[in-house]
């Protein structure tokens, strides 16, 4: 099968499509033919190894220890384990390898717990734009947020991949959305529901004087207090990484983090480190409310799988808007 593999951690140019073994499923594992795949913040940072205390955690050292990259899946099963009991081949499915990796790839052999039956509703490009993205922004709304109907949500980040998710499921839920994003990109938040706009090229919505119940930090551009000042009383922050930054760095995002783990237990405001995992529930959930209505996913560009790195350089270099996808 055609795969893009990386032997050294590097730029996009450390990329190369080529013929490796196809998996073959095996006890509780799904054979699955990859039809799309999408870009992840994830994948950057996996492609340059960086932060560089990450490849402490068992990613590998010298080099990554999974060398084909992609995480987001969609496509039909192929072929099933023995063990297998939810699924038969011919099936139209979704799923997040997690850190198995292995999505930018004709076939990819997972578990069948991190599987689910697509979206009926969706392309197999719309689809694998939604595991990881869609994850993070649900599990940041209902689960670290508690978000009710009628709260006011601020999504910094808006336009990015989890911000686009994440305006739509907290507009779903009944909350007073309000996106931040740059000029370019005010259009696109408007559509996709935003109530309200913040262009942070003209604007710092932590000193508007505005206060929201809960803030998710998609960007991870400002500070703490920075942040608390934009807070009601009783009010969240959840905090989800920071995105694609410039190389060469020690600890990276996690900086923020880790200060707002170390403050949580001294300061009457909820702050909250978002930690998410593939969950075969949440694809279940975000199937439904796919299908409900409740979001569309926002594709920028489609790229073929021979392209894998002219689109992690757009998504390093360019500021991609919602999701970029690979057809396979």
């Amino acid at each position: 099968m055609r795969a893009v593999v990386q032997d050294r951690y590097g730029s996009p140019d450390a990329l190369e499509l080529r013929d490796v073994e196809p998996p073959a499923a095996t006890g509780d594992e799904v054979l699955v033919r990859v039809r799309a795949a999408s870009v992840n913040a994830y994948d950057w940072h996996m492609m340059r190894g960086d932060p560089y205390l990450a490849r402490l955690t068992g990613i590998g050292f010298a080099g990554p220890r999974r060398k084909i990259r992609g995480r987001d899946f969609a496509g039909t099963v192929e072929a099933v384990g023995r063990d297998v009991r939810r699924f038969r081949p011919g099936d139209e499915v979704y799923g997040d390898l997690g850190a198995a990796d292995g999505a930018f790839a004709e076939y990819v052999c997972v578990s069948e717990d991190l599987v689910e039956t697509k979206p009926a509703t969706l392309t197999f490009e719309q689809a694998a734009a939604v595991p990881l993205a869609g994850l993070t922004a649900l599990t940041a709304l209902r689960d670290a947020g508690k978000l009710q109907p009628g709260q006011r949500v601020l999504v910094n980040g808006a336009s990015g991949g989890v911000g686009t998710f994440a305006v739509q499921i907290a507009k779903s839920t009944g909350a007073e959305v309000t996106g931040v994003c740059s000029t370019r990109n005010v259009d696109l938040v408007a559509s996709i529901g935003a109530d309200h706009i913040v262009d942070y090229t003209a604007a710092d919505f932590t000193r508007s004087g505005t206060r929201y119940d809960l803030v998710l930090d998609l960007v991870g551009n400002h500070s703490l207090t920075a942040l608390r000042r934009a807070l009601a009383p009783g009010g969240t922050i959840v905090l989800s990484g920071g995105g694609v930054f410039t190389g060469g760095s020690l600890v990276g995002p996690m900086s923020l983090l880790v200060r707002a783990r170390l403050q949580a237990p001294f300061v009457r405001d909820r702050l909250v480190v978002l930690t998410t995992a593939p969950d075969r529930e949440v694809l279940a959930a975000l199937r439904d409310l796919a299908e409900s209505g409740a979001f569309t996913p926002v594709v920028d560009r489609v790229y073929p799988l021979a392209e894998v790195p002219a689109a992690l350089r757009y998504v390093e270099t360019e500021h991609a808007r919602a999701k970029v996808v690979i057809t396979v």
